[in-house]
């Protein structure tokens, strides 16, 4: 399994175990994610010595229903908000950020990624509405922001840049 961290804050974004495909002008990926419900945080009564009787089901205690998107709650990303200029001022810093690392890196794509970045961040400053922003655990607003968005049939996807990322593998 590899895993692909925030190059900032060294948070977790996600896995490949979601479907991930290259996005928009090869700059970002695009992750597939699922709405899911799950119980979490509960304690089985049986393993402290309850005995449930045979009318009712055992039952957890204080054990809660959480929904969501696969991707956000399995790699507790935490939901952000940005006002349109807020976005902007961010973006533009974060783009300063990976400019400078594909200098040093890899010099050769920096055309590229320069007129790639100013498609991709267009693209999504044009439609700001549909986007929901998210960032690591941690909650580093130097790092990474990642765009959650919906396919016209309902299904989640979530936007990386890729150059904002480190990949572990496990």
């Amino acid at each position: 399994m590899r895993l692909f961290r925030c190059i900032v804050s060294g948070d977790e974004m996600f896995s490949d175990i979601y479907k991930i495909k290259e996005g928009s002008k090869g700059l970002t990926y695009e992750v597939e994610g699922k709405y899911i419900s799950r119980t979490e945080g509960g304690i089985d009564d049986s393993l402290i010595g309850g005995n449930a009787s045979q009318e009712s089901p055992p039952e957890l205690s204080d054990a809660l229903t959480v929904s969501g998107v696969d991707i956000i709650l399995n790699h507790h990303l935490k939901e952000t908000y940005f006002a349109k200029n807020d976005y902007k001022v961010y973006i533009k810093e974060y783009m300063k950020r990976l400019k400078e690392k594909i200098q040093k890196e890899n010099p050769e794509a920096l055309e590229n990624f320069t007129l790639s970045a100013k498609a991709v961040v267009g693209d999504i400053l044009s439609n700001f509405s549909d986007y929901k922003f998210y960032v690591g655990e941690n909650m580093d607003t130097e790092g990474m922001v990642a765009l959650l968005n919906y396919r016209p049939d309902g299904s989640p996807y979530m936007i990386f840049f890729k150059d904002g990322l480190e990949i572990e593998k496990c």
